[in-house]
């Protein structure tokens, strides 16, 4: 392996401007072959006819000032990068705390605007390097300082070459490779970058094979793939780029979806389907005694969910929905239909007390229709515990309510037709997989049970597509006619007085509240509220006249479930908790909730608390408390523009909607496809030029002709589609997520 390392190595030192040093840090980066060189794709462009003067940056950096906006900007982004060209005219150092130093550039750009560039360290060298009069190029994030001058911390900064200024005056655009602390310490400079890429696109251009067919190319007017690369590293002009990037989007997710289709089909001609019969006695007799009607998105899911059952194929399933928008009742009016058919149900919960809410809601609903409910969770007397595995093993049990005690080696199933999986992002594939094997092995013919996993946070549509790309995906959007929007609103520490008397006043109706506090016990690095640290006081000085409790992630679980308990039959009238109660059971009485340093909550987590109010009609709030000086406080130079710029949509995102959906599109946005639902461990490729937030188009064109085309020629066998099939196979040849098509 060494050896054949060296060798590679070896091969790019020989490249002119290279060299052996050169050679070795390209190595450190993984770039071991000109291959790879042509791989290495710039990250910008300098272009003379998109850079703004720094006056008219400055205009745009006042017009983007959020605390300035009434809203989040649709098209918001906190990842821009400047690209800018400038010349030195004033270096100064400034002493400043103990031993602390910072270098301060001042930029022109020749249109009598001016700019900062500030380096907290390493200032002795930046100034030696980078004297005045030196023409340089800045990439990075502009922001305004306290007296409106656009500034750069930090920035990369690279001397322009009279040769690239001299490019750059004719027009020339010019690539911005990534450049790393090794090849920087590897005497690298984007210039010789940019010249050792030059060589290898010469060298290795001929070498790129297409891997799209003629009519995908026709259909979708891409560029042909070698185009795209020698465009996308040295473009002619700035429109071709984008006209390259969409080609390697395309490709990127067609493969991707290509695999999906390959997956769910096998998934459909391979796994044998229980055919359900959708005439229900039991569903239709609870559907016409309910007190309420469904609504129009929870009619069309089952419609879907039915479908599915009785086409014989077998169900894998994906219902999203927001908290409160009435997935339950879809899955229990399932559960009957195939208990109806004489199988077996099983529902899985993350936690027992999610499971044992489940338990109840559907005993209540089902208290005269002769079905038999267990539940089986971890804890349990053995004689009570060995009663339930026999009746599960019997098939008198007709509903499994449980949660991971359910994959034990001891509980043997009986003819189980359907599983649904609640909050599915807190359960692991293997999971998932392990309780559709046990339900396999529950038939004495081979039957896969159909699968319904289901999921009260709202996924993206674009993450969906791909993340959730073999599912059928449900959704229900409506909220039942009963409910109310949750009035929410950003609040100040010196308005809490005001907020306790509203607290006060509602209770006084017969209502609950929860306070959320971020941590348990007070932390020395962060000056944030603790739940134990303010239990007392709230209970003593502010609500001395009513009952509180305390609900906390150290408490022990039969703790935390008593004490929920205790807040769902009213022996407390506010629950002062952490996030904890982020995933709970439903408590329709409770109408207040107040969020303390909601600017330091994801907006997942405010949007999942938030939803632990407004469970039934009556008008409920949500309060996001933060301190005073909060504008001010997260200017300080500690906290980075971006977690500013966050923090601040967070809220104001809060403030302008209750819709899950809408809050994920803007979730995804701040914190990317990586953090979201931990993406990173779902199998989802790393797109090097997929943009899974801005790109939907192409994610849901692409997906089309995917699907499209295995639909029409399930293995790739038509002669058009031979091209398709070679690069399938040499993209996924380990087989390990893929099936074999060869």
């Amino acid at each position: 392996m060494a050896e054949s390392k060296k060798e590679k190595v070896s091969e790019l030192q020989y490249i002119k401007g290279v060299g052996p040093v050169r050679a070795a840090a390209l190595a450190k980066d993984g770039i071991l072959t000109q291959q790879d060189l042509l791989n290495y794709f710039p990250r910008n462009y300098i272009d003379r006819d998109a850079i703004s003067s720094f006056k008219a940056l400055s205009v745009k950096l006042r017009q983007e000032d959020l605390f300035e906006t009434k809203s989040v900007p649709k098209d918001f982004s906190l990842r821009n990068e400047i690209i800018t060209i400038g010349q030195i005219t004033d270096s100064q150092e400034k002493h400043f705390g103990k031993n602390r130093k910072m270098l301060k550039l001042t930029i022109a750009d020749g249109s009598g605007g001016f700019a900062n560039i500030i380096f907290w360290s390493y200032t002795e060298y930046y100034m030696k390097t980078y004297p005045v009069g030196e023409m340089v190029a800045i990439s990075g994030r502009a922001e305004l300082d306290i007296v409106g001058r656009i500034t750069f911390n930090h920035p990369e900064i690279e001397k322009f070459h009279p040769e690239d200024e001299k490019l750059y005056r004719e027009g020339r655009i010019l690539p911005v490779y990534p450049m790393t602390q090794a090849m920087k310490s590897g005497k690298w400079n984007m210039r010789v970058l940019r010249q050792v890429v030059y060589s290898a696109i010469e060298n290795q251009l001929s070498l790129i094979k297409e891997n799209l067919s003629e009519l995908i190319l026709n259909k979708f007017k891409l560029i042909n793939r070698t185009d795209a690369f020698r465009q996308l590293h040295f473009p002619d002009n700035i429109d071709i780029v984008g006209k390259a990037k969409y080609r390697m989007k395309f490709e990127e997710v067609f493969f991707f979806e290509l695999f999906l289709a390959i997956r769910q089909k096998k998934s459909k001609v391979t796994e044998p389907g229980i055919l359900m019969n959708p005439k229900s006695p039991r569903a239709r007799r609870l559907y016409e005694s309910l007190p309420f009607s469904l609504t129009s998105d929870q009619k069309k899911v089952i419609r879907e969910i039915t479908d599915d059952m009785k086409s014989g194929s077998h169900m894998n399933r994906l219902l999203q929905g927001d908290v409160g928008s009435g997935k339950t009742i879809v899955a229990l009016l399932t559960m009957l239909d195939v208990i109806d058919n004489g199988y077996q149900v099983a529902i899985m919960a993350p936690t027992e007390i999610l499971a044992e809410q489940h338990y109840h809601t559907f005993t209540d609903y089902m208290s005269d229709f002769n079905i038999k409910i267990v539940q089986l969770i971890g804890g349990q007397k053995t004689k009570a515990r060995n009663q339930i595995l026999d009746d599960i093993k019997s098939g008198k049990a007709n509903i499994i309510v449980g949660t991971h005690a359910m994959f034990e080696s001891t509980v043997a199933y009986k003819n189980l037709g359907l599983v649904v999986i609640d909050e599915q992002h807190r359960f692991g594939v293997a999971q998932r997989s392990q309780l559709k094997k046990l339900g396999e092995d529950s038939h004495t013919v081979s039957r896969v049970p159909h699968i319904l996993v289901m999921s009260a946070t709202p996924i993206p549509r674009t993450l969906s597509m791909t993340l959730y790309g073999d599912l059928d995906v449900s959704i229900i959007r409506e909220m039942p006619l009963n409910r109310k929007p949750i009035n929410t609103k950003v609040v100040f520490e010196s308005q809490l007085p005001e907020i306790y008397d509203f607290i006060k006043k509602d209770i006084s109706k017969g209502h609950q509240a929860f306070i959320v506090f971020p941590l348990v016990e007070k932390s020395e690095k962060l000056e944030l509220k603790s739940a134990v640290e303010h239990f007392d006081m709230l209970k003593n000085n502010i609500f001395p006249e009513l009952k509180c409790g305390l609900l906390h992630g150290q408490m022990l679980w039969y703790e935390k479930e008593d004490t929920m308990k205790a807040f769902l039959n009213k022996q407390y009238d506010i629950l002062i908790a952490t996030t904890v109660i982020e995933v709970g059971i439903d408590i329709p009485n409770a109408t207040v909730m107040l969020i303390n340093n909601a600017e330091r909550f994801g907006l997942s987590t405010l949007h999942q608390l938030r939803g632990r109010v407004g469970r039934s009609s009556l008008q409920s709030y949500c309060f996001l408390a933060t301190k005073d000086n909060y504008r001010f406080e997260m200017k300080r130079k500690d906290v980075q523009e971006e977690e500013r710029k966050a923090a601040i949509i967070r809220l104001k995102t809060m403030e302008e909607t209750t819709d899950g959906f809408n809050i994920s599109e803007v979730d995804l946005k701040l914190r990317g496809p990586g953090d979201v639902l931990g993406t990173r461990q779902s199998g989802l490729p790393a797109f090097k030029f997929l943009d899974l937030v801005r790109d939907g188009d192409i994610i849901t064109e692409a997906r089309r002709e995917a699907f499209s085309i295995i639909e029409d020629d399930p293995h790739l066998r038509k002669p058009q589609n031979e091209i398709l099939r070679n690069e399938f196979i040499k993209l996924y040849k380990d087989g390990k997520h893929f099936f074999d098509i060869a």
